[in-house]
């Protein structure tokens, strides 16, 4: 599988962990702690993915970094 990159930002509003990959747009899941969200974000991931060849729609590569 790809290996993308997992932005996780805290939520104080609603107490909670979001996660999102920068790329894939709308590609988003929350949890109540990080690794929640992390978990989750592998579910979405793979339906993401799916959804969008189901629908013929360009998958993105992950975005290299280079340090």
């Amino acid at each position: 599988m790809l290996q993308y990159s997992v932005l996780i930002q805290y939520d104080g509003r609603d107490d909670i962990y979001v996660a999102s990959i920068p790329e894939l747009r709308g590609c988003m899941a929350h949890g109540s702690t990080q690794e929640e969200a992390i978990r989750e974000i592998r579910v979405a991931l793979e339906l993401w993915i799916e959804t969008a060849s189901e629908n013929g729609m360009r998958i993105p590569e992950p975005m290299l970094f280079v340090s």
